[in-house]
C-alpha cells in the first residue's frame, strides 16, 4: 500500500465529466519484422509477460473514508488483464486521418476508477499493415516522463530479444476503513510539522522572485493578463486529437541557425501556426499567448534522500512563456520566445521547482475537488480571462530504433489533458529523427487545419535561416 502523493492525487481531483486527467501515448509498429507476426492473442501474451515491468498498471485505488487524505495504491485483487485490453479496426484507407478519428472517441472517454487507471487499444487495419497501439493512462500515473520511462521498460532495443518469462507479484487485500483513518492522520500530522518551514520557504521564494522581476529586463507574462480566445471556455466531454510529424533534425537546424534550444523553436513553431490560424480568422489578438510549459523537477542528486519521490508518477512543475502570434517577423517571435523562458526559469527555480509538489502534499482533498467541480459544472470558464491559452510540452523520445516481441517501433505520438479555460493543449515526442506532434482540444473548438500549420510555422524558420546563411 502506497499513498499517492499531492500532485498525483490533483489529477483525481480536477477530474469532472467533462475534464478528463487521462493521457493518451500511441505507438505505431511494423510487425512484419516480427517472426511471428501480428495477432491480438500475441498482444495480451506480449504484455502478460511484461506487467512485472510496469507494476503502476496492476494498482488500483482505494479512497481514504470522509477524504481525509489523499488514496492510496494497493495492488489490485481482482486484476484482469483482458479488462484493459480492446481492439478495434480502422476504416479503410486506414490512413492518418482515419486513426486521428479514432483516438479522438478513444480519448473523449473517461477511465474506470475502480480499476487500474489504463487501458490499451490495439488498432488494426493500417495501411501498409502496421499496428497501432493506443494506451490511455490516467495523469495520477505518470507524468510524460514518467511515462517515457514506462515506455522504454517494455520495449526492446533489438528484434532479436527473447520475450521475458513471467514473473509472479502478489495481490494485496483492500484495507480496512479503520487502518485507513489511522495512516492518514498520522500522515497528516507528520506532513503538518512541516508545515512552517513550507511556509518560510515560500516567502523567501516569492521576495526573491518578485524582486528579481523587478529588475530583469524582460520577465514572464502574469496569469489572466492574455486575450481570451475560441478554445479559452468551458469544455465539453467530447475531444478532437489530430497528430502530425516535422524532422527534428529540420528543427535542430533552426535551433543552431537561430542560436536558441530546441523547446524555444517548438514555441516558435506553436507561435506561427495560430498566427496563421488567427489571422485567416480575422481574430489576431494585439498581444503575445501565454502559454504552460511543464518542466520536470526529477533529479539524479535526489535519489536516495528526504526530497526523492521516485515513486510517485508525477515529478513536474510549471514555467510560464509567451507564445507572440501578434508579432510578424518569425525571427522576432524566437528572440522574445527565447528571452521570456530564459526569464521563466530563473523565476521557476527562485521560487523552487518542488514548491507546487510540496503545496499540494497538504491540500485539503475534499474542498479541493468540489470547488473543481462546481466550477465545471457552472461553466464558470465562460466568464472570464483564461490564466493562459494553452500548454506546450516537449518531452525527449528514445533516439535508438526499439522493438517489441521483434515488430519495430516507426512513431510515437502523445496526448496531454485540457483544462477549463486553458482548452488547447499540444504535446510533443521525439522519437529518431521524427519530432511528432499531438494536438488536442474540444472539437468543436480545435483550432482548424492547425496541425499543417505547423509545417508552414517550419517553413518560415527556415526561411529566416536561409536568408542569413
Amino acid at each position: 500500500m502506497e499513498r499517492l502523493s499531492g500532485l498525483d492525487a490533483g489529477f483525481l481531483y480536477m477530474e469532472t465529466p467533462s475534464q478528463h486527467m487521462h493521457t493518451l501515448k500511441v505507438a505505431v509498429i511494423d510487425p512484419s519484422t516480427s517472426p511471428d507476426g501480428y495477432s491480438f492473442d500475441r498482444v495480451a501474451e506480449s504484455l502478460r509477460r511484461r506487467l512485472h515491468l510496469v507494476p503502476s498498471f496492476r494498482r488500483r485505488l482505494v479512497n481514504v473514508p470522509m477524504q481525509l487524505h489523499h488514496p492510496v495504491w494497493i495492488e489490485d485483487p481482482d486484476f484482469d488483464l483482458h479488462a484493459h485490453l480492446h481492439r478495434a479496426v480502422l476504416p479503410a484507407p486506414g490512413g492518418h486521418e482515419e486513426l486521428d478519428d479514432l483516438m479522438s472517441q478513444i480519448v473523449s472517454t473517461p477511465l474506470d476508477r475502480t480499476r487500474p487507471l489504463w487501458e490499451l487499444w490495439a488498432v488494426e487495419g493500417l495501411a501498409d499493415g502496421h499496428v497501432a497501439f493506443v494506451a490511455k493512462i490516467h495523469h495520477s500515473l505518470a507524468d510524460g516522463v514518467k511515462a517515457a520511462e514506462l515506455l522504454a521498460s517494455v520495449l526492446d532495443d533489438s528484434p532479436d530479444t527473447p520475450e521475458p518469462d513471467v514473473q509472479e507479484w502478489q495481490s494485496e487485500p483492500i484495507p480496512s476503513q479503520w487502518r485507513l483513518l489511522v495512516d492518514a492522520v498520522v500522515d497528516l500530522v507528520r506532513e503538518a510539522g512541516g508545515l512552517p518551514k513550507l511556509i518560510a520557504r515560500t516567502f523567501r521564494g516569492v521576495r526573491a522572485a518578485a524582486k528579481a522581476r523587478r529588475t530583469r529586463d524582460v520577465s514572464p507574462p502574469l496569469p489572466f493578463s492574455t486575450p481570451k480566445l475560441s478554445f479559452n471556455t468551458a469544455l465539453t466531454p467530447h475531444r478532437r486529437f489530430v497528430t502530425t510529424t516535422l524532422s527534428l533534425s529540420d528543427v535542430k537546424a533552426v535551433k543552431t541557425g537561430l542560436g536558441c534550444t530546441v523547446n524555444d523553436v517548438v514555441l516558435a513553431l506553436c507561435a506561427g501556426a495560430l498566427r496563421l490560424h488567427l489571422e485567416e480568422e480575422g481574430r489576431l489578438p494585439d498581444r503575445a499567448l501565454m502559454a504552460g510549459v511543464p518542466t520536470s523537477t526529477r533529479s539524479a542528486a535526489a535519489a536516495g534522500t528526504a526530497r526523492d519521490r521516485s515513486g510517485t508518477g508525477n515529478q513536474v512543475s510549471n514555467l510560464f512563456t509567451v507564445v507572440p502570434v501578434q508579432l510578424a517577423d518569425p525571427r522576432a517571435r524566437v528572440e522574445l520566445i527565447h528571452a521570456i523562458t530564459k526569464g521563466a526559469k530563473e523565476q521557476l527555480n527562485l521560487l523552487g521547482a518542488d514548491m507546487l509538489a510540496d503545496w499540494s502534499e497538504i491540500t485539503p482533498p475534499r474542498p479541493f475537488a468540489a470547488v473543481v467541480r462546481l466550477y465545471s459544472r457552472f461553466g464558470l470558464a465562460r466568464r472570464h480571462r483564461p490564466p493562459i491559452n494553452l500548454v506546450v510540452s516537449n518531452v525527449p523520445g528514445p533516439s535508438e530504433p526499439l522493438y517489441i516481441s521483434g515488430a519495430r517501433l516507426l512513431a510515437i505520438y502523445s496526448m496531454g489533458p485540457i483544462l477549463e479555460n486553458i482548452g488547447l493543449n499540444v504535446t510533443v515526442w521525439s522519437y529518431l529523427d521524427a519530432l511528432n506532434f499531438g494536438i488536442v482540444a474540444c472539437d468543436d473548438t480545435l483550432p482548424g487545419a492547425l496541425a499543417n500549420r505547423l509545417h508552414d510555422a517550419l517553413a518560415e524558420l527556415q526561411n529566416v535561416v536561409a536568408a542569413n546563411a
